[in-house]
């Protein structure tokens, strides 16, 4: 009966981790299939056929007209580097300030950060928009960058890792005369590596896809970003489902090629990271 219960325990493991693959990754699957079929190729077929019939690459170079895709493609690596490299050390700085310094007003300042997580962005993106415009900062990839520049949960995970750390490291460090950047910079920062992969990520994946602040703040149309720019590939006169799916596929490739490449630092930093009470 033992032996019963945990086979049908491991089944129903397998078939939610099945389900939720099907959830996740289904439709990203489908829209790689749809972006290589060709002409000869019945969309609306039942039921829905996954491997093209008349493969072709046309669709992508179709979009690759319609569209400046590579220039929009710098701007959006340009948005999202800084964002990235603002995350990284803002949040870094202000996680270990908060984990392992001791100063007046920490414990609202924490709150102040887990507060942020719970306000939508659009209540605030009015005020956003009225900052960057009197900042001189409207139609800038600046202003698009620079309201995500720290986010209040990649300040919580960086938090979080430097609580992991014992605290015989940093003592050791203060016997030997090390003074507060130096057991920040030589100590506490090369052990938590993996939380601020995690942390590039996020702030890469959420600069890349975001779409509405983007669309506020630029008006010139050679500053879009890749999100707001591939808009052009569905209009009034021009609506190809498969050219669509090939610029829906070329705006997700640089996330995945990003995320592999930090992948092994990902799972490791998401343990470092993980909500403590």
């Amino acid at each position: 009966m033992s032996r019963q219960r945990r086979t049908g325990a491991g089944v129903l493991r397998h078939v939610a981790l099945v389900l939720v693959f099907v959830i996740l990754v289904g439709p990203f699957v489908w829209q790689l299939s749809l972006s290589f079929k060709g002409t000869g190729d019945n969309l609306y077929s039942r039921p829905p056929q996954l491997l093209p019939g008349d493969p072709t690459l046309e669709n992508y170079r179709e979009a690759v007209r319609r569209v400046p895709v590579l220039h929009y493609l710098l701007n959006s690596a340009i948005v999202a580097l800084i964002s990235v490299a603002a995350n990284v050390v803002g949040a870094t700085c202000a996680g270990f300030a908060l984990a392992r310094l001791r100063f007046p007003g920490r414990g609202a300042a924490l709150s102040v950060f887990v507060v942020a997580l719970l306000v939508p962005g659009e209540i605030i993106i009015v005020a956003q928009f009225l900052l960057m415009r009197s900042l001189g900062l409207n139609n800038t990839l600046l202003g698009v960058a620079l309201p995500t520049a720290v986010a209040a949960l990649n300040v919580l995970l960086m938090r979080n890792a430097f609580l992991s750390l014992p605290a015989a490291l940093e003592e050791a460090a203060v016997i030997d005369g090390a003074n507060v950047w130096k057991r920040f910079l030589l100590i506490c920062v090369p052990q938590v590596k993996g939380a601020t992969a995690v942390v590039a990520i996020f702030a890469f994946v959420g600069s890349w896809n975001d779409f509405l602040w983007p669309l506020i703040v630029l008006s010139d149309q050679d500053k879009y970003t890749l999100t707001v720019g591939l808009n052009a590939l569905r209009g009034t006169f021009f609506d190809n489902p498969r050219v669509v799916a090939a610029g829906t596929v070329i705006a997700v490739a640089p996330i995945l090629l990003f995320f592999f490449g930090l992948q092994r630092f990902f799972f490791r930093g998401v343990e470092e990271g993980g909500i403590k009470g």
